[in-house]
């Protein structure tokens, strides 16, 4: 049995002041902020007016936050595009700003990120078997978000003898 603290309900001056610093400290899109506002017990129109003034005022900006999604998963975490449209994707992100996001990742970037994963990946890849090591190698690419096309040939190109 959990002893949970009610949530304070803020007023809609005090929840101005919460949502700034949540919104500065890192880009949110508009759902992020509109579950902070509940916690902070505004509902209905407070909830719409203040996303609307933050977007008026340049606090959030969900074309931002896919932009800086894509360029902070693909260079800090390696991702691939495929991880990061179904990312974007889930936060509820248009299409429009998928687009503008997406097209932060250079393709000559991207091509050598996925060339040092390989690399990595296939040098301390302990299996023995060739297939068996090519097969999972892909599978760790593949799971990073790396497109099947794009990992079968980079596999196919560094181990054809």
């Amino acid at each position: 049995m959990e002893n949970k603290k009610p949530n304070k309900k803020h007023t809609v001056k005090e929840a101005w002041g919460k949502i700034l610093r949540f919104c500065v400290y890192q880009e949110r899109t508009q759902q992020h902020v509109r579950d902070k506002l509940y916690e902070l017990g505004l509902f209905g129109d407070d909830v719409e007016n203040t996303i609307i003034r933050l977007s008026q005022e340049n606090f959030i900006n969900e074309e931002r936050f896919a932009k800086a999604y894509c360029s902070g998963k693909f260079r800090q975490n390696k991702w691939g595009k495929n991880k990061i449209l179904q990312g974007l994707k889930n936060e509820k992100i248009s299409t429009y700003c998928i687009k503008k996001g997406m097209a932060e990742i250079d393709a000559e970037d991207y091509d050598k990120t996925l060339d040092k994963l390989f690399a990595q990946k296939w040098e301390f890849e302990k299996e023995k078997n060739e297939l068996k090591k090519k097969y999972k190698v892909a599978s760790f690419l593949i799971t990073k978000g790396y497109e099947n096309d794009l990992v079968w040939n980079k596999i196919n190109e560094k181990t054809s003898n």
